[in-house]
């Protein structure tokens, strides 16, 4: 059988270093007015998951061959996978700040949750066990990525690592990432982009201070 195409959208590089925080990125300039959606089709959302590595090729050519089989169903789940997405940003920006996650917001993500862990099983893999996910039909394995990154949300929120969410210093980009630095001092998203254009701004505010 003929391979399908897959495009692959610009996603930055991983660096929110956890699969959900990861998610709130494709929507990129969020606090921009032209802020760039990269979740337009569901072959879009098969290249964010062939880029964080959770979907083999195979995989991910018969996900699409079943989605163009049930184009209504899958443009769907893009919707819905939109909506998770928008409610996870919330959620730990939010917490980010200190502040408590709106309630709408977690109803979305505990749905949503519900679904998935319904398909979830514990499976052997040689001498240990690891999660899987059972579908039953073919258009409920297109909502395998929208599981896994619930699951990864819900692991998150339930982890000691929580407080160790940051919202990149930046105010007008204000990106979600896990702070695993040594020391916890992480402020940027990317010191190439966001934390470099802050020190030129300050260099460029000192030298103006200096020559008034």
């Amino acid at each position: 059988m003929a391979e399908m195409n897959i495009p692959v959208p610009n996603f930055d590089n991983n660096l929110g270093n956890w699969l959900c925080l990861d998610f709130t990125h494709t929507l990129q300039d969020r606090y921009n007015s032209d802020r760039n959606e990269l979740l337009h089709s569901y072959s879009d959302l098969l290249a964010w998951g062939l880029h964080m590595g959770i979907l083999k090729k195979d995989e991910a050519q018969q996900l699409l061959r079943i989605a163009e089989q049930h184009p209504q169903v899958a443009s769907t789940l893009v919707n819905n996978a939109v909506s998770l997405r928008e409610a996870i940003h919330r959620i730990f920006y939010t917490i980010a700040e200190d502040s408590t996650p709106p309630q709408d917001d977690m109803d979305v993500l505990n749905t949503l949750l519900a679904r998935a862990m319904s398909h979830a099983c514990i499976v052997p893999e040689g001498d240990r066990f690891s999660w899987e996910w059972s579908a039953h039909s073919d258009t409920e394995k297109l909502e395998r990525i929208n599981w896994l990154v619930v699951r990864s949300a819900a692991d998150l929120l339930t982890s000691d690592k929580l407080h160790s969410v940051r919202a990149c210093a930046a105010e007008d980009c204000r990106w979600l990432f896990l702070d695993i630095s040594k020391n916890h001092s992480r402020r940027w998203c990317d010191m190439e982009t966001c934390g470099n254009q802050a020190k030129a701004r300050r260099h460029y505010s000192r030298k103006k201070s200096v020559s008034i």
